[in-house]
């Protein structure tokens, strides 16, 4: 087997059986193309089937140089899922990587924003230029419902139960949710699709897709940041955000008011509530709350 047809069987492995995303599936498969590149470059002629622990160790080495430990373990951990496939498909006997360790990480926090930078964030958007409302639409869908980037963009108005009070959202390996929605994001999204949406030319396949870009197509992820990064800059914000710093906002000011964090679980999509557990870095005088109000010896 050579690294051409292991990485082509992979690649329908991780969308057919494990049923990933195609993002998901081309970040796997980035982190097998780097080794196959190492091994050129340096003429190691080994195919998948017959690589050893020795000559993967090399790669690692030859990595850390280059990143930081948490795109390490990434990336081990990538070629792990790789090595563990072609031992699932008899191609292997055992896997390379088994006494390989990953580099120790400490547990990253996300950053959020406070309701008042998020309240800033908003009104900076200039609502007299074409775009201002859908990015109006855009940001308070993001905060008030927990939604992805990818969620975000591929969110259609077919999708939109507002009179039940829901959204259907497409979420990683296609799996759909149901999402709570406000009164406030209905309102917004109810304008942006009456008083724009409903006068751009839109192009053919894109009639259902809930934000277009003026051209009448589904908006990039990279727009969704660029619009965001221009947003922080114009309130001086100094913290370094993304459109996951308003889903992780959304899960933490949950959390903050008392809600129940395998809701939250549901709400974000999560498959493990370990996930979720991440956003368990409340301040220390809101547990003491917490065990004061519910505890039963604090009566």
């Amino acid at each position: 087997m050579n690294w051409k047809q292991a990485q082509t069987d992979y690649g329908y492995y991780l969308k057919i059986e494990r049923g990933l995303a195609a993002n998901s599936i081309s970040n796997y498969l980035r982190d097998v193309e780097k080794l196959r590149v190492f091994l050129v470059n340096k003429g190691i002629e080994e195919t998948p089937v017959s690589l050893d622990r020795e000559t993967l160790q090399l790669f690692i080495y030859e990595v850390a140089k280059e990143v930081g430990p948490r795109s390490q373990a990434r990336i081990i951990s990538g070629l792990k899922s790789f090595f563990n496939y072609l031992v699932f498909e008899d191609y292997r006997k055992d896997t390379p990587l088994d006494l390989i360790e990953s580099p120790k990480i400490g547990r990253k926090l996300p950053d959020t924003l406070s309701t008042a930078e998020i309240n800033s964030l908003i009104k900076a958007i200039d609502l007299s230029a074409p775009e201002g409302e859908r990015n109006r639409a855009m940001l308070e869908t993001l905060y008030g419902c927990g939604l992805r980037v990818s969620e975000l963009i591929g969110l259609r108005i077919s999708d939109l139960f507002f009179e039940e009070d829901f959204i259907k959202v497409t979420g990683k390996g296609d799996k759909q949710r149901f999402v709570p929605i406000g009164n406030i994001n209905k309102k917004y999204i109810t304008i942006y699709l009456k008083e724009v949406r409903n006068h751009q030319k839109i192009q053919k396949g894109f009639e259902d897709i809930l934000f277009l870009n003026r051209r009448g197509k589904q908006l990039t992820r990279a727009m969704i940041f660029t619009i965001i990064k221009q947003l922080a800059v114009k309130i001086d914000l100094s913290k370094n955000i993304s459109p996951h710093t308003f889903r992780h906002s959304f899960a933490t000011h949950l959390l903050e008011n008392g809600a129940d964090l395998r809701a939250i679980q549901q709400m974000l999509g999560h498959e493990s509530i370990t996930t979720t557990e991440i956003y368990m870095h409340l301040d220390r005088s809101h547990l003491a709350e917490v065990v004061n109000k519910y505890h039963p010896r604090q009566v």
